[in-house]
């Protein structure tokens, strides 16, 4: 996170953006940028912001450095790593892609005005529907101006901003990613991570393992790993479930869920169902922490 110089007698534009929506593994970092607002237009001139999709890695960098240096811009990152995306797109209660994307745009926004820059507009690149979400955040935020578009990016230089710091943080997680999984060694040439990036999919190929799938680097929620695990045969995993994993301790219906590693491709009974005999031979039933 980088703090500029606050200046509390005049008002700020703040822009947000993401980096790594769409790959199969590494993290999504959501970003955002502020600077006051009689300097949202001069950026662009002043330091060349643009869409981070239109920069070399060299121009990303360099711009990056240049912000961290602004003494007007500030900026606040989030990452969401491939484990805390798989975890929260496979938990019983559905919560989508958008939805995270939404909640981490509205999060910074808070961390923003918490630390006491004085917003007055707010720039968001869409995910979804950009009239529905800038009528979800305007609900949560009643007193800023808020402007969600498409390829806002483009559009507005405190986005571009957000856009580099997202896309440089993101690419420095890559560069340094180290694997959690012990007495095992994974390549580093995983490409960009999108699933058509050539490189990437021979790493698919070759660091499936069938009975723990993949190292946590990559996002069990992702069609693509799915589909891989498939058409490789990893082993299927049945395990009996009392109490679904949203904590609410609400009965789980007959499911099916495909996956493998830490979330693995389960088969889901319903309480009412005959329970396994290893079980049901030992007098065995689920406990939970108010039964004690």
């Amino acid at each position: 996170m980088s703090v500029c110089e606050l200046d509390k007698d005049v008002q700020y534009a703040l822009g947000i953006d993401e980096a790594g929506r769409g790959p199969v593994l590494g993290p999504m970092v959501y970003a955002c940028a502020y600077c006051p607002l009689s300097e949202k237009e001069n950026i662009r001139t002043r330091d060349g912001f643009q869409d981070s999709k239109q920069l070399s890695e060299h121009q990303r960098e360099s711009m990056f450095e240049r912000i961290v240096g602004a003494p007007d811009v500030g900026f606040e990152a989030c990452i969401l790593s491939a484990e805390d995306l798989s975890n929260k797109m496979l938990r019983a209660s559905k919560y989508n892609l958008n939805q995270i994307s939404h909640d981490t745009a509205a999060e910074l926004i808070a961390r923003a005005l918490t630390k006491g820059v004085p917003l007055k507009e707010v720039y968001v690149d869409t995910v979804g529907d950009p009239g529905r979400y800038q009528e979800n955040l305007s609900r949560k935020f009643p007193r800023l101006a808020i402007t969600v578009s498409k390829k806002a990016d483009s559009l507005f230089p405190i986005v571009s901003a957000a856009s580099i710091v997202a896309k440089v943080i993101r690419d420095q997680c890559l560069r340094t990613w180290k694997f959690k999984e012990k007495g095992v060694e994974f390549s580093r040439e995983f490409g960009s991570g999108y699933p058509a990036d050539p490189f990437t999919k021979q790493w698919l190929e070759g660091s499936l393992d069938k009975l723990f799938g993949y190292p946590t680097l990559i996002r069990f929620s992702w069609a693509t790993t799915d589909n891989m695990l498939e058409d490789h045969d990893a082993h299927a995993v049945a395990w009996e479930a009392d109490v679904n994993d949203d904590g609410k301790g609400k009965k789980g219906k007959k499911q099916i869920q495909r996956t493998a590693a830490l979330v693995r491709r389960a088969t889901f009974m319903t309480p009412k169902s005959t329970r396994w005999n290893y079980y049901a031979k030992r007098g065995m039933q689920t406990a939970t922490t108010s039964d004690f």
